[in-house]
């Protein structure tokens, strides 16, 4: 009988344990500390206010292409925390007239969000606004997302991103939303 005794405190205690690390994990502290952090708010801010973004969604897109780590390299080559590439960032300079701009300078937190930004709003512009289409042509290159219109008739009004056909750019955009609503949630308040 007392094995049995020991064996229902046990049990008890686990429960009691797991519900604890569970509300742990839950919390808006743990949250924002460990798995959503929010860094380089101010730069975020900003420029997403001066290209007319949603703070969040840059948020979002760091996370994802990031974790909001600046010296981030991807196996492609892109750089930074908006993983951008160096002929992209050479013609965003061009646009930006940044004559003194060096590839390097895409790992500086402030350059790379300015440029991201930039990006995002002149894909958001092309694109009308339509956050799933400026989205997958930040991931999977505006000349895929403007053939892929055309092939199957999006219209501005496209939402069903199960459509898209690169697996990598639907799992991108499915990611980067789901990151904008945990910040705008975390942080929105």
């Amino acid at each position: 009988m007392r094995i049995w005794t020991w064996l229902k405190v046990l049990i008890i205690g686990l429960l009691f344990f797991a519900t604890g690390i569970y509300a742990m994990i839950a919390s808006d502290w743990f949250q924002k500390k460990y798995l959503y952090p929010f860094l380089y708010q101010e730069a975020v801010y900003t420029y997403a206010l001066e290209y007319d973004l949603n703070p969040f969604l840059v948020a979002g897109v760091i996370r994802t292409e990031s974790k909001f780590i600046a010296s981030a390299l991807s196996p492609k080559g892109a750089l930074g925390l908006m993983q951008i590439m160096p002929e992209t960032g050479r013609w965003i300079a061009e646009q930006l007239e940044q004559k003194d701009f060096m590839i390097a300078d895409l790992t500086d937190p402030d350059v790379n969000i300015r440029f991201g930004t930039w990006y995002l709003a002149s894909l958001k512009k092309e694109f009308a606004g339509n956050e799933v289409l400026y989205l997958a042509a930040y991931n999977g290159g505006r000349g895929n997302v403007k053939q892929w219109m055309q092939r199957y008739g999006w219209s501005t009004d496209f939402d069903d991103i199960e459509q898209i056909p690169f697996k990598e750019t639907r799992e991108y955009v499915e990611k980067v939303l789901y990151n904008k609503k945990r910040y705008q949630e975390l942080y929105g308040r």
